[in-house]
């Protein structure tokens, strides 16, 4: 586990808060938690989306998620 990745504690926590893919349309969604530790992590870092670590999934799928759940 890296520096700033969420607990298993942290993330028991976030999991009842976070949607579903129950009853979506079209792709399945990616596991929750590395996309929210990656978005966790860039902004502790600063640095551009594209250079999130590739264990935290593609950067593309980072943003795109962050950019939703904030608007």
């Amino acid at each position: 586990m890296g520096r700033y990745d969420l607990t298993d504690a942290h993330s028991a926590l976030l999991e009842p808060e976070l949607p579903t893919n129950v009853g979506t349309v079209g792709a399945p969604w990616h596991a929750q938690r590395p996309i929210i530790t990656g978005i966790l992590w860039r902004l502790h870092a600063g640095t551009p989306w594209e250079d999130i670590p590739a264990r935290y999934g593609k950067w593309k799928t980072i943003s795109d998620r962050y950019t939703c759940s904030s608007a």
